[in-house]
């Protein structure tokens, strides 16, 4: 029998404007929880389990919020089922619907697989953004890269190809949100909420920049340029999934530094974006972005992937370039466990974002000066990482049961 391999859908998914601070944890639970109330809109009251990952570090990431501000005006009541961890993924919800003698009317258990993405174990629920399904006629970045050979096409030239005509707006649109957060975090200064009294540094490490001799100045300004995401991202502020919550301040920061300190145009960079977004379709496809599900080599080396294919394209590099600095991306960045400390998108994560940032710069000098010829490719880093995920115990992944969350 023939087994027919699901394509990759609209890299509108990937870049997703919501609020923080986690997709998975957040924004998916909000907008299955706007879903549940929309077909339930009768019920006097719900009631909302969380199992395994979610149930685990929901409260840090106030998964319980998201989920009572989507089922406003009613009430909810949440279960916390840590020790519980469904089979299909680790972050499962059992929506039910209530009524007025407190009997189930209506249920539906659904998962948040990362990035604001929600599945069932039917398959993954629309989410709203056309052209919904199958975009692309490949799945692996082999097939891709043989086909843009023949045609003679760039990666963003690709997408382009394959994608509805409201992309480039999609595009544009994420873009300015990316700015914006970045300008916010700049000029913000508080203590993040969430109990680690953690002071953001965005705005300081801006201003000490300007102290630095201008070789190193580049490099401090983008580490204050993911300070700046990631720490609005915690506080719960607006920001753009590239691909997750969590690792969204890689990306903008070295777009944002490109186009500061290097002249890149906006044009420019929407076709970095572009180009981005599909090395990142192609890591949700074959892998995994959810960090409850592969660690955070699925958020923040899939970001590291993203920052340096858009860089290594903006500076000319060949798709055999941008393909070897999207391997060594991922590739330098497995292994790497997700064990947030009180299960805040904090320590480590904000610190993490900045140091994927400088070394997606790194990994583009590196691949800019090859010939891009390799051994391993980027399609077997990714099914590497994701055997790698599989392979790393629960506590590591997004669970805050292990390592670093485990304190002094």
């Amino acid at each position: 029998m023939c087994v027919i391999q699901p394509r990759m859908e609209t890299i509108k998914k990937i870049y997703k404007i919501g609020y923080g601070p986690s997709s998975s944890h957040t924004m998916g639970p909000h907008r299955a929880a706007e879903l549940f109330a929309a077909r339930n809109a009768d019920a006097a009251r719900f009631r909302v389990t969380l199992y395994g990952s979610l149930a685990a570090t929901g409260k840090g990431h106030h998964t319980d919020s998201a989920i009572a501000r989507g089922l406003q005006p009613k009430k909810v009541e949440i279960l916390w089922r840590a020790d519980e961890v469904k089979p299909f993924h680790p972050n499962g919800m059992l929506f039910e619907a209530l009524d007025s003698k407190g009997v189930a009317t209506d249920h539906w258990l659904v998962y948040s697989i990362g990035g604001g993405y929600l599945a069932t174990e039917q398959g993954e629920v629309p989410m709203g953004i056309t052209p919904e399904g199958e975009v692309y006629p490949h799945q692996s970045m082999a097939d891709i890269m043989a086909y843009i050979d023949q045609q003679g096409l760039s990666f963003w030239e690709y997408v382009e190809q394959h994608e509805d005509s409201g992309l480039w707006l999609h595009l544009e649109q994420a873009w300015q949100q990316m700015q914006q957060t970045i300008e916010e975090g700049l000029h913000d200064d508080r203590v993040i909420a969430g109990g680690l009294h953690l002071r953001s540094k965005a705005h300081q490490y801006f201003i000490r920049a300007s102290a630095f001799k201008p070789s190193l100045q580049s490099r401090a300004l983008v580490i204050a340029y993911a300070l700046a995401t990631s720490e609005q991202n915690a506080c719960g502020g607006r920001i753009v999934t590239a691909p997750t919550c969590g690792s969204s301040g890689v990306l903008p920061a070295v777009l944002y530094h490109l186009k500061k300190n290097h002249g890149f145009s906006d044009r420019e960079i929407l076709r970095a974006l572009a180009t981005a977004g599909l090395f990142a379709n192609v890591i949700k496809t074959n892998a995994s972005i959810s960090g409850a599900e592969v660690g955070c080599q699925g958020e923040v080396g899939s970001a590291c992937v993203m920052a340096a294919v858009a860089s290594n394209q903006l500076f000319g590099g060949s798709p055999k370039q941008i393909e070897y600095a999207a391997e060594m991306a991922m590739e330098h960045n497995l292994g790497l466990t997700c064990d947030p400390l009180c299960g805040l998108v904090q320590i480590p994560c904000i610190e993490r974002n900045a140091m994927a940032a400088l070394r997606a710069l790194d990994i583009n000098i590196y691949a800019m000066m090859s010939d891009g010829r390799h051994i391993i490719s980027f399609d077997k880093v990714v099914r590497t990482m994701k055997l790698t995920g599989k392979d790393l115990p629960s506590l590591y992944r997004e669970t805050s049961l292990g390592g670093l969350a485990l304190g002094e």
